[in-house]
Parts: structure tokens; sequence; C-alpha cells
């Protein structure tokens, strides 16, 4: 697949840079990140959740920083507990440090996040403000529906 340039695009918009970026993210697939495996799901109508496999990573060593739409979990693992543990015949777990990024939707909150038996649960919610709901509006009843209106202008005598 071939590389689109937005840079002309730039010059005569303004606030879509972020639009650009995501488009131009999603050009190049084999460049994303595939640790820690993760889940999305739907806990309601307003409610999601994200899981995260983070064996062997303690509460200490994740952080979770959500920002300007864009919800940040880092987890850097120390050493500190293993070095005078023996020698490793084969290493399978992974403990290297990672940085996934989730892009959240206007009006998207976190609303918390545990860790439990090895899966970090980001819990997010959907608060869509008052002045933004659909509402209903209603039709007011004709009360003169039996006198006819004159529209335009004076009848001529």
């Amino acid at each position: 697949m071939r590389h689109v340039d937005f840079s002309p695009l730039y010059r005569s918009t303004v606030g879509f840079d972020r639009m650009f970026t995501m488009l131009d993210s999603l050009a190049q697939p084999d460049q994303s990140q595939t640790y820690p495996p993760y889940n999305i799901e739907r806990t309601g109508e307003n409610a999601y959740r994200i899981t995260m496999a983070v064996a062997g990573f303690g509460e200490a060593d994740l952080s979770i920083e959500a920002r300007e739409h864009v919800l940040t979990v880092k987890g850097d693992k120390s050493d500190d507990g293993e070095n005078g543990a023996g020698d490793f015949l084969y290493r399978g777990i992974a403990k290297r440090a990672f940085e996934r990024r989730f892009q959240l939707a206007e009006y998207v909150e976190v609303s918390g996040a545990k860790l439990e038996n090895g899966l970090l649960h980001v819990d997010l919610v959907r608060e869509i403000p008052e002045a933004m709901k659909p509402r209903r509006i209603e039709i007011a009843a004709d009360k003169s529906a039996g006198e006819t209106k004159q529209i335009e202008a004076e009848t001529v005598a």
C-alpha cells in the first residue's frame, strides 16, 4: 500500500491534524503493537471495559493516564525480586515494558480501574451532556382551527 501525503491539507485546514495522523497510522497496520493482548467489551448502553492481560505486573508497575481523548496504559516491570532466584532455562513470561494507547470518543471518561488475577480492567463510561442529548419538542395545537387566516396582504374592497 502506498503512503498518502497529507501535508498540502495541513496548510488549508485547522484542527484536523489528529484525524490525518489517525488515517496515516491506519495505512501502516504492520507497525501496530501486539503486546499485551487486550479485549474491548460493551458492558452497558453507555459503558465499556478494556481488559488487558498483564501477568506478572503489579499495581506499582502499571500507570494509567487519560488525556485529550487518549487513554494510555504503561507497564514497566522492575527486576528487583528475581536477582538471586536462579538461572532461567526458558523464559516465556514476558516482562518487557509496554505502552498501549486507545483513542477515546467524545464524552468517554475513565470511571475506574482494577487489577485482578493478572488482568487489568479499565472501566469507561460515556456521559453525554444534557444539552447534547436529543429532546422531544411538543407541537402546539392550533386553537383557532375554525377561523380563516389572511397571510399576505389586506383584501381589496
